[in-house]
């Protein structure tokens, strides 16, 4: 029996602790994200990859890294996490619209139509069996910011589970109108929605500042709440995600794009670097990954960092038509930097404080080649929706506004590197959840009034049938409606609990 990986701060305070202290903390005492004191080796045979369903190899690979749960508490979390929620058994299926062209990984098929439901589908299992072990008397105060997609995906997921709250940020002006119609319309008698009069960088810096408060945890700990996470800063959100990497590699084997023990690149649209860095945890547990495309919109923070070494969000921030990626604070970017930094807490605290004070940090040219398996690109609003009409116009493939922009990506990396590695592209929503925008791209001539008439106009496309969940928001009665200033968001918390008056 291997040894059991601990968790430690990037920032080097406090004892390292086992998964399930990670996973209800969310985030470190000291500001710092926890990361695995070592990066398990693929415990999988390649040439068995094709033949495990998305339930085995999430077992086989999330069983290495959360070692303090017994196979059962594992197997019947991922059991009720991957099952009739998502409207196609394969979980996440990969399609090849053109033979000669990128495979598409679509991680949309699950309750909300976007990748994060593959992790946050399963988190709620994670916090509940932690608590339940440990004793925890209080309950778990979930606190997320969302640029978009988490926000939904982590409401449905802790929807009425017993001993939990959730409060989710979003910024008003900052998300499409299907997002915040899905949130707004939630039910659960645990959940609560804000929105922000700011953009994402607002919300998820007032997260941290709450999390970060120690009178104010004092506080809502004598009231009964524990505080933890749903956004990806959690660990417990990371892991799930490495596993569709590993599933990808196995149904290419299995589509005979590759052989097995030959290398793929993964194409990832990424603002928060969540997604792209669970590719890279499994590049680094030794499948067979050549590059990683780091793919960015407008809001090219991770482009510029990727490829100069200097990380500066002091610059205009873009509303992009795809709002998930507008973002200018990569959260996640602090596991790589520590990674690539010879696992140095101090310099890593270092950066990350020179990012809050000053809003920018910088990396020698040395330190950045250790990142070599990792490529930034972005592509502009009329790149996105140039590559939207000609894949439909060449396959009747219709992809979505953010996976737009990795396949647009891509083409500026085949352009300039003529590689010609098998590649998947990490297919992240649903068209229909940007339905304004995808038709717009393919036939500029329409026009409609909300977000209705886009809905229908994508279906007479040619895309599949309309989802349960833009079917739901259709009739669904508003539910929330609480806003407040970055400034107000502590405050605001004890007041949608009830804590103090409103």
């Amino acid at each position: 029996m291997p040894e059991e990986i601990l968790y430690k701060s990037t920032r080097g305070k406090g004892d390292a602790v086992h998964s399930q202290e990670a996973i209800l903390r969310g985030l470190a005492d000291d500001g710092g994200l926890f990361v695995p004191e070592r990066i398990p080796a693929l415990s999988i045979d390649l040439d068995e990859l094709p033949s495990l369903s998305y339930r085995e190899t999430a077992f086989r690979v999330m069983r290495d890294y959360l070692m303090d749960f017994t196979e059962e508490e594992l197997r019947t979390a991922i059991a009720a996490a991957y099952d009739e929620k998502f409207d196609d058994e394969r979980i996440a299926p990969l399609v090849r619209p053109d033979s000669k062209g990128p495979a598409y990984l679509e991680l949309f098929h699950g309750k909300t139509i976007a990748f994060k439901d593959m992790a946050l589908s399963i988190l709620p299992h994670f916090m509940t069996i932690a608590a339940r072990k440990r004793g925890l008397d209080s309950k778990i105060l979930i606190l997320t910011a969302t640029s978009g997609d988490t926000g939904k995906a982590a409401l449905s997921g802790f929807a009425d589970v017993p001993g939990t709250e959730i409060i989710v940020f979003f910024p008003k002006d900052g998300v499409s109108e299907v997002q915040r119609l899905q949130m707004v319309t939630e039910k659960g008698k645990n959940t609560h929605v804000v929105s922000v009069n700011g953009n994402f960088d607002d919300c998820q810096s007032g997260v941290k500042k709450i999390f970060s408060d120690p009178a104010l945890r004092a506080e809502m700990e004598g009231c009964g709440y524990q505080f933890s996470s749903a956004n990806s800063i959690n660990i417990g959100r990371l892991v799930p995600q490495i596993v569709y990497y590993v599933y990808a590699y196995g149904q290419m084997c299995k589509l005979n794009c590759i052989k097995a023990g030959e290398k793929i690149n993964f194409a990832v649209p990424t603002g928060n670097f969540g997604n792209i860095l669970a590719g890279y945890y499994a590049r680094s547990m030794g499948l067979p990954v050549n590059k990683l495309i780091c793919a960015s919109n407008e809001n090219k923070v991770l482009f510029d960092f990727l490829n100069t070494g200097v990380y500066d969000r002091n610059r205009k921030f873009l509303l992009t038509h795809s709002p998930s990626m507008d973002i200018l604070i990569s959260s996640n970017l602090e596991r790589l930097i520590y990674k690539i930094e010879d696992e140095d807490p101090i310099k890593t605290a270092s950066l990350m404080k020179e990012l809050s004070e000053k809003g920018r940090y910088q990396v020698t040219s040395e330190i950045l080649e250790r990142a070599e398996g990792i490529r930034g690109y972005f592509a502009s609003e009329t790149e996105c929706f140039g590559k939207i009409k000609s894949l439909y116009k060449e396959t009747d493939y219709i992809i979505d506004t953010h996976t737009a922009v990795a396949a647009a990506a891509l083409d500026k990396y085949l352009s300039e590197t003529k590689d010609d590695t098998p590649t998947v592209i990490v297919s992240t929503a649903s068209p229909y959840k940007f339905a304004d925008s995808v038709v717009s791209a393919i036939d500029p001539s329409k026009h409609f009034e909300g977000s209705e008439g886009y809905i229908d106009a994508l279906r007479s496309l040619g895309a599949p049938e309309i989802p349960d969940a833009i079917k739901e928001i259709r009739e669904a009665k508003i539910v929330h409606g609480e806003n407040c200033d970055p400034s107000e968001m502590g405050i605001t918390v004890k007041k949608v609990l009830g804590i103090i008056a409103n």
